[in-house]
């Protein structure tokens, strides 16, 4: 489902976004909505990244720690040779 809204942007944003649009081979109206989602996205996992922060936990040194784990198994079970896939 679509809404028809009216909306205001200075000259400038708008000949951005119609430049953008022709670029991406989308019409101005997916173009705004495509950039408006990923805008919110980008809110969202900010606000997801802060709240994990501010619960202490940190998910990159986790991460890591995870691999390398997996790459010290691998060197245990494969001695460098490839994996198969």
């Amino acid at each position: 489902m679509t809404a028809k809204v009216t909306l205001s942007f200075s000259d400038e944003t708008i000949e951005e976004a119609r430049r953008f649009a022709k670029r991406e081979g989308l019409s101005l109206s997916a173009w705004m909505d495509q950039a408006a989602r990923e805008k919110a996205l980008r809110e969202v996992f900010a606000a997801h990244a802060a709240a994990v922060g501010r619960a202490g936990m940190d998910l990159e040194s986790a991460a890591l720690a995870d691999a390398r784990e997996v790459d010290m198994v691998d060197d245990l079970l494969f001695r460098g040779r490839p994996r198969a896939a």
